[in-house]
């Protein structure tokens, strides 16, 4: 079981990391005989949220955000970030020692290619890259004539002198009644997919999947309750879980059984080498090449599949989705009450994005089933709302000024259930183009949540719904539309996504997605709404020929209505917004009490009626 750890708003990178790390780095690749190295942010487990002593990237660069990647030269650097912190980038890693390029259209790979001079030796640590990146990167090093070397130690945990220490949190089960299945159903399930797939067994190293499989939690990963393991399932449904053993309690040991052999996690690379003359599943996009370098080592045939368990665990059981459901209900309360503090006491213009933030956390800790956020919250006043994910700290704390808007986007982790909501507040009167922005914005939103499809219809093919108002109006925004999110696991989870990226992956009934279009007009304000939706069966439509899905809202608070401009809503639109509030106001009404109570009244009733 996790347990809350509070936010903390310090400084969080900064340009100096840079100024003294690179040097650190370069006398450890002067010693290796290196002109340069790799550095991605993912970490050994491809965690998106990394325990301190793996944030490699932050150490190196000062960047501190989700997704990026350095390459550090003996004379030269340069850090990558996608659209996402494009503004973040410039104030955390110093310009005079990095050069600012894009993660998505150029990537580590386009960068040697046109940057690296030909001779030149670049390492790479095989730990941090999946087979797949590293044959990309391979490609273009062979184009530029530079040669990539594999480092057995990675120099910058050499040249990390203070380096924090490995997370050993407790694991514990997962209980049956949100689980909705017993793991030993599952490796089984699991097992037959792998024997379908003409396997002996498969490799599991994300640290989700392994949550799910065991039906085991642990607290490895900031904001999700992670387990850092590694697994090896076989074609019969028993499995080999290698994890540190001071991690298990004896409830834990019990719990998995006989089927499951336990094994220090050091002895991973020697499991590993002994699957001689077997053929083995591997997920090329998130094990590591390590895993690649010693099953082939051992003499294994690697056969590159999906990560069997990525799938089964995307679609939620009928436990799993009702456990969602009472957890956004919950959190819904929560969220209703911070949005009246907004309403109220916050309008006064003496309230700072700290104090908002940690004003929520509060709220949120009153809740006794609450085991952590499920991520550190987004707390944007004005221009710094412009950032899509902006992480306040006291050194860029804003004041909710009155005139303009306050973002805020978090989210609770619950035994039963993850949550994740944004919601945008006007703070005073907002201004006739906020106005226009927002309702733009919630067009999109309430598209993307109405929509019904076919069987088979993909994140991407639907991504164009949300940002349509947008685009006749000539904006857009630089973020996918909706990520999967897990059921008491991580915040984004794979592989159903909703965006411009091009996805093969149909959406299916249980899978949870958010529904997160937005607007960011810099240094002046940021608008988002967001909400979790599960897709569902959908109402047969009269004449209909073939069966449709769509999404059930999941997310259960008020959308601040000063900031819509009834005139440009349909009446499709006013009476989904009216159903929306009315469910909200069902769900949440019994929850809350005194003036939040008739808070909730007034600030859910219908719009339908109202004067334009």
């Amino acid at each position: 079981m996790t347990q809350m750890i509070s936010q903390t708003f310090d400084v969080k990178g900064g340009p100096q990391f840079g100024r003294d790390n690179v040097p650190k780095l370069r006398s450890e690749l002067q010693a290796l005989g290196l002109d340069g190295f790799l550095v991605p942010h993912e970490d050994e487990y491809d965690n998106e949220y990394l325990p301190d002593c793996n944030e490699r990237l932050l150490w190196i660069s000062g960047f501190s955000g989700s997704a990026g990647a350095a390459i550090v030269m003996k004379d030269r650097a340069a850090v990558f970030v996608d659209g996402r912190y494009t503004l973040q980038i410039r104030q955390q890693a110093d310009g005079d020692i990095f050069d600012y390029r894009d993660l998505v259209e150029e990537g580590l790979s386009g960068w040697i290619e046109s940057q690296a001079k030909s001779g030149e030796k670049i390492g790479y640590d095989a730990r941090l890259h999946s087979p797949a990146s590293l044959k990309r990167l391979k490609v273009s090093a062979h184009r530029a004539g530079v040669e990539l070397v594999s480092v057995e130690t990675n120099p910058i945990d050499t040249a990390w002198t203070d380096r924090p220490a490995a997370p050993m949190a407790q694991i514990n089960p997962q209980p049956m009644e949100f689980a909705g299945e017993e793991h030993s159903s599952k490796r089984h399930r699991i097992g037959i997919a792998i024997e379908r797939g003409a396997a002996d067994a498969a490799v599991i190293t994300a640290p989700p999947s392994i949550a799910w499989l065991f039906n085991i939690r642990g607290g490895d990963v900031s904001r999700a309750p992670l387990p850092l393991a590694a697994a090896i399932i076989n074609k019969d449904g028993t499995a080999t879980l290698f994890v540190e053993p001071k991690k298990l309690t004896d409830e834990t040991r019990s719990h998995l059984g006989n089927e499951i052999a336990i094994r220090p996690e050091s002895e991973f690379a020697a499991g590993l080498q002994e699957m001689q003359g077997k053929t083995v599943r591997v997920d090329a996009s998130t094990a590591s090449a390590w895993v690649y370098d010693q099953l082939n080592a051992g003499g294994a045939t690697v056969q590159e599949l999906e990560d069997p368990v990525m799938r089964p665990k995307a679609t939620k059981n009928a436990a799993e989705v009702e456990g969602s459901r009472h957890a956004h209900i919950r959190d819904g309360a929560a969220i209703t009450k911070f949005l009246h503090w907004l309403d109220t006491e916050a309008q006064s213009g003496e309230v700072d994005e700290i104090q908002a933030a940690r004003k929520l956390e509060e709220i949120r800790m009153e809740l006794p089933e609450l085991r952590d956020l499920s991520f550190d919250t987004i707390s944007g006043a004005q221009g710094n709302a412009a950032f899509a994910h902006y992480r306040v700290s006291k050194e860029s704390n804003l004041m909710l000024v009155p005139g303009s808007l306050y973002l805020v986007d978090s989210g609770g982790q619950y035994p039963d259930g993850t949550t994740d909501i944004t919601r945008t507040v006007p703070i005073g009167q907002p201004t006739a183009e906020m106005r226009t922005q927002f309702t733009r914005v919630l067009k999109g939103h309430i598209a993307l949540s109405r929509v019904r499809f076919p069987v088979g219809t993909t994140g991407t093919q639907l991504d164009t719904l949300a940002r349509l108002p947008l685009w006749e109006a000539g904006f857009d925004y630089d973020h996918g539309t909706g990520h999967g999110v897990g059921a008491f696991l991580s915040v984004h989870e794979g592989p159903q996504r909703i965006s411009k990226a091009p996805s093969a992956v149909a959406l299916e009934p249980g899978m949870i997605v958010s529904n997160e279009p937005g607007y960011y007009k810099e240094d002046g304000y940021g608008i988002r709404v967001e909400n979790l939706q599960v897709v569902s069966p959908a109402k047969a439509i009269p004449g209909g020929e073939r069966d449709m899905l769509g999404f059930e809202t999941l997310t259960m608070a008020p959308i601040h209505k000063d900031l819509i401009d009834l005139h440009l809503l349909s009446p499709a639109e006013l009476a989904w917004m009216d159903e929306y509030h009315a469910e909200v106001r069902n769900r949440i009404l019994p929850l809350v009490e005194g003036e939040v109570a008739d808070w909730l009244l007034k600030a859910t009733e219908p719009l339908a009626g109202a004067t334009p």
